[in-house]
C-alpha cells in the first residue's frame, strides 16, 4: 500500500501556452542558472502528470522542494519564478562591516610606503583571503592599481605651450598641416 501511495500522481498542473513556452525555453538553456532550469523542468513534469516521486529523481530535487514549487506555481504562476525567498540561499561568508571596510580602506587609504593597495597586502591588513578581496574589488569595480589622476608637467610655460597646441586642433590655420610626436626623454631612437 504504501509503494502505490508514493508513486501516485498529484494533480497535474496547469499551464497557459505562454507559461509552457517560458518554461520549456528555460529547460533548453545552455546560459541559465542551474536552479532556475532545474525548477523549469519539475513545473513541466508536474504538467504532464508524472508523480512528485519521479520529480524527485528526474530532477534531483526533494519531494518537499517539489511540492513547494507546485504550490508556488499554483499561487503565483511566473510572477516570482526566479526569486529566492528570504533567509534561504548562501549566507554571505564576510560580514558586511568587512565589506565597508575593505572599501573604505581601497578608496581613502593606502598602505604604508606603496602607492596603491594589491590584494595580498589589503588581505593581510584586514584579515582574509586575497581571493575575497578581489571578489569585492571586481563587484564593485574597484582597480585601486590603476592610476587615476592627470599629470601636469613641471614646465613654466606648460600653459602658454598648452593653450597654443590646443588651439591649432581647436582653430587651425587654412590649409595648415597639424603633426603630433611624443617626445619619451627616456628612450632614444637610433637608426638600424
Amino acid at each position: 500500500m504504501y509503494d502505490s501511495f508514493m508513486s501516485r500522481a498529484a494533480a497535474s498542473l496547469r499551464l497557459t501556452d505562454g507559461q509552457r513556452e517560458v518554461l520549456e525555453s528555460l529547460v533548453r538553456s545552455r546560459t541559465s542558472e542551474h536552479r532556475l532550469v532545474q525548477r523549469a523542468q519539475v513545473l513541466l513534469l508536474a504538467a504532464g502528470g508524472v508523480s512528485n516521486v519521479e520529480i524527485c529523481d528526474v530532477a534531483g530535487v526533494s519531494r518537499p522542494t517539489v511540492l513547494a514549487w507546485r504550490a508556488q506555481f499554483e499561487a503565483e504562476g511566473l510572477k516570482r519564478f526566479g526569486e529566492v525567498a528570504k533567509g534561504r540561499g548562501r549566507k554571505a561568508s564576510i560580514p558586511g562591516e568587512k565589506v565597508a571596510e575593505i572599501v573604505d580602506l581601497t578608496l581613502h587609504h593606502k598602505p604604508v610606503g606603496e602607492t596603491h593597495w594589491s590584494c595580498r597586502t589589503m588581505a593581510k591588513r584586514v584579515g582574509v583571503s586575497p581571493a575575497t578581496v578581489q571578489r569585492i574589488w571586481s563587484a564593485r569595480g574597484l582597480k585601486p592599481h590603476l592610476v587615476d589622476t592627470f599629470k601636469i608637467s613641471n614646465d613654466p610655460r606648460f600653459e602658454a605651450k598648452l593653450i597654443d597646441v590646443v588651439g591649432l586642433y581647436l582653430n587651425p590655420r587654412d590649409k595648415a598641416v597639424v603633426l603630433c610626436m611624443d617626445e619619451k626623454s627616456q628612450i632614444r631612437a637610433y637608426p638600424g
